[in-house]
């Protein structure tokens, strides 16, 4: 009996602390949705002056509690993320990595290697001198400059009196080249050269159809000298080798030579031939009035003829004191 009094007294003793374990919490709900006071802000003032209050709170607002909640190591985990150190050395390490690569492969690429020069106009030089002299096989084409090859050509080669080159990636490199004509064929000293219209001699190439033949007893006057002053615009011009007008001169000779017969030149007399009859005849060097020197040596030989006169030799350098010369 006085067991199931002391259980019915328990029972009641936990009934009246779940209720009012209850109430404390209707009533602390109650408190957190209550409105906030206005806060009165007091500080010093003049005599007289009205204390300066706080603004008055939003009716309807509600107050906020931080509230730390204990939690265990096992159930929250904190994930940790380095961050990498970006700085002036990383990005200069990364310019300097690109750089270096971007110069391996153009040093070591086949593709940016020139395997020889194009070359368009050539009709005196082959192909194949001028890749020897420019050099380009095998070379890394951005090593190339345009001019530096140009300047090679022409210091090599005299026939060239204009040279254009272009490069172009991946590895084309263009030669585009105009070639001096030659005109005359001079033979000196037991060898022989070619000249173009320019006076400029140019290394022969076998024999070559239509030139004048010149045979020089003696040289040509050196450029710069008296009998011989030029103007040179073109640095990389080489030095005539015979003056211009010496060149026009044998163009007026050539067709008054008779046939078969070589010009002749001799420093004292000038430019001439022997003619089959047995003389020599010498015209000078001078382009001028070449038919009135040929009409002047016609008549002088038709007047000795009729006088049975036989010359070794017949200057009419100067047309209006024409004179001739026995055989000793």
């Amino acid at each position: 009996m006085s067991e199931i009094k002391e259980s019915s007294r328990a029972e009641l003793v936990r009934s009246r602390r779940e209720k009012d374990h209850a109430k404390r919490i209707e009533r602390a709900a109650q408190e957190s949705t209550r409105p906030a006071p206005p806060i009165t802000r007091r500080g010093r003032s003049e005599a007289g002056a009205t204390p300066r209050r706080g603004p008055a709170r939003r009716s309807g607002a509600r107050r906020r509690f931080q509230v730390a909640l204990p939690a265990s190591r096992n159930d929250v985990r904190a994930i940790s993320i380095p961050r990498p150190p970006v700085g002036p050395r990383l990005i200069s390490f990364v310019i300097v990595s690109l750089l270096g690569s971007a110069l391996y492969f153009a040093f070591n690429l086949p593709q940016l290697r020139v395997t020889e020069a194009q070359v368009t106009g050539s009709q005196i030089l082959s192909p194949a001198e001028i890749n020897s002299v420019l050099n380009v096989t095998g070379r890394p084409i951005f090593l190339l400059i345009p001019a530096d090859l140009e300047t090679r050509l022409r210091l090599n080669f005299p026939e060239l009196v204009a040279v254009q080159v272009e490069v172009a990636l991946p590895n084309t490199v263009s030669v585009t080249i105009k070639e001096r004509q030659p005109v005359i064929r001079w033979e000196q000293a037991g060898s022989y050269t070619w000249i173009s219209a320019d006076g400029v001699a140019v290394r022969p190439r076998g024999e070559m159809s239509g030139l004048i033949s010149v045979v020089a007893v003696s040289a040509p006057p050196l450029a710069g000298s008296e009998a011989f002053v030029f103007t040179q615009e073109d640095p990389l011009s080489p030095t005539p080798f015979i003056s211009t007008e010496m060149v026009e001169s044998l163009k007026g000779l050539a067709g008054h030579v008779p046939p078969g017969m070589q010009i002749l030149y001799d420093a004292s007399f000038g430019f001439g031939w022997n003619d089959p009859r047995g003389w020599q005849v010498y015209l000078g060097i001078s382009a001028r009035d070449v038919e009135l020197k040929m009409r002047v040596y016609e008549s002088l030989v038709s007047s000795l003829t009729q006088r049975g006169i036989r010359p070794a030799l017949i200057n009419v350098t100067y047309p209006t004191a024409p004179y001739y010369r026995m055989s000793q």
